[in-house]
């Protein structure tokens, strides 16, 4: 019995395997730190922000994705629309790295073997893990003190079209929760965390940060079952 339901199984994944295409490709665009410090504005990407992105689409409506993304998240006072903040005249340069898994739905059909529907807008979440520099103003200045490891949840929307045959191009805006209020030095974690005269602005409040850029992404793997021809 236990024999039998190994042999079904495997089997169904290897035709499920042989009908799915995949995709890999590089993110390039920019990022930007909505926290404590700097502009609050929600999409100003200030930084160079470089990825590498890979699909397994398992039909025409949802792809599961991973991505890795390293840039490095930069907040300035004296950009803000904020007067005390640009009187105070903090600045975060902080690096950052994120690994990411989750799902990305199309809002309809999107045929990678068919040009009918050339494009499509999606929407992506998950859960990501991500390190970054600890920080901690001191005489104006951010001090660097380790890094720490955290998660935070993606939220994306974005659009793509084929472009040819193999390549797909895409245009997204993904704002990140994390789980920490730290990114900015506002909220100093680890050995710091009982130093309150360090703490500053909403400690309630977690950051955020924001990836804004293309992907550009090679197709492959076989076509799905109902390209094959007819007996």
């Amino acid at each position: 019995m236990k024999k039998s339901i190994l042999i079904i199984f495997v089997s169904f994944l290897s035709t499920m395997a042989s009908g799915q295409t995949y995709e890999i490709g590089p993110f390039i665009g920019g990022s930007n730190l909505i926290g404590d410090v700097g502009a609050d504005n929600y999409i100003r990407p200030n930084k160079l922000a470089l990825g590498l992105v890979g699909k397994w689409n398992v039909s025409t409506r949802y792809s599961f994705r991973g991505s890795l993304t390293y840039s490095r998240l930069h907040a300035d006072d004296g950009k803000s629309d904020m007067v005390s903040r640009r009187q105070r005249g903090y600045e975060v340069d902080a690096k950052l790295l994120e690994g990411s898994l989750g799902l990305e739905f199309n809002f309809w059909e999107f045929d990678l073997h068919s040009f009918s529907k050339p494009f499509v807008p999606y929407i992506y979440s998950g859960v990501s893990v991500f390190g970054h520099d600890l920080l901690y103003f001191q005489n104006g200045e951010a001090q660097d003190y380790g890094n720490h490891i955290t998660f935070a949840v993606p939220m994306v929307l974005g659009v793509k079209a084929k472009v040819t045959q193999h390549f797909v191009l895409a245009a997204e805006v993904g704002a990140r929760y994390a789980f920490t209020d730290a990114i900015d030095g506002s909220n100093p974690t680890g050995s710091l965390e009982d130093n309150i005269g360090l703490k500053f602005g909403n400690i309630n409040s977690d950051d955020w940060y924001v990836f804004s850029g293309l992907i550009l992404t090679y197709t492959f793997g076989r076509r799905p079952c109902y390209y094959c021809p007819p007996d």
